[in-house]
């Protein structure tokens, strides 16, 4: 079965630090992009930040470049998202996807002119950022 595990998630003060993890099982990350999404509370899931099958990394979300950057350990069959100089509207529930097109196309993309919804998701892991 194909499954995503996400991890690194904690309470931080803003200015503060983390890597968060998103490790697969049942399958290899290396023939996928991976994207980080995030929900903060009362609000709508969000693109964050995704890294191509060529490793190749795409922000999807504006406030978070310079901050945030993504990397993979194929070996390791996971994908990191290190995030520097956290703020408190960082906080959120964090969830990595998988994403056959392997190019970042966000949460969905077409095969024709069908939306395909991705399907592999991680649980999530909670980021809270407060002082």
């Amino acid at each position: 079965q194909e499954r995503l595990v996400e991890s690194g998630g904690g309470l931080v003060q803003p200015g503060d630090s983390l890597r968060l993890s998103c490790a697969a099982s049942g399958f290899s990350l290396e023939h996928y992009a991976i994207g980080w999404f995030r929900q903060a509370p009362g609000k709508e899931r969000e693109g964050v930040l995704c890294i191509t099958s060529d490793d190749v990394p795409k922000y999807y979300a504006r406030s978070v470049e310079g901050r945030f950057t993504i990397s993979r350990d194929n070996a390791e069959n996971t994908v990191y998202l290190q995030m520097d100089n956290l703020k408190p509207e960082d906080t959120a529930v964090y969830y990595c996807a998988a994403d056959p097109t392997r190019h970042c196309s966000g949460s969905y993309y077409y095969l024709g002119n069908r939306r395909v919804d991705l399907d592999i998701w991680g649980q999530g892991t909670l980021v809270t950022v407060s002082s």
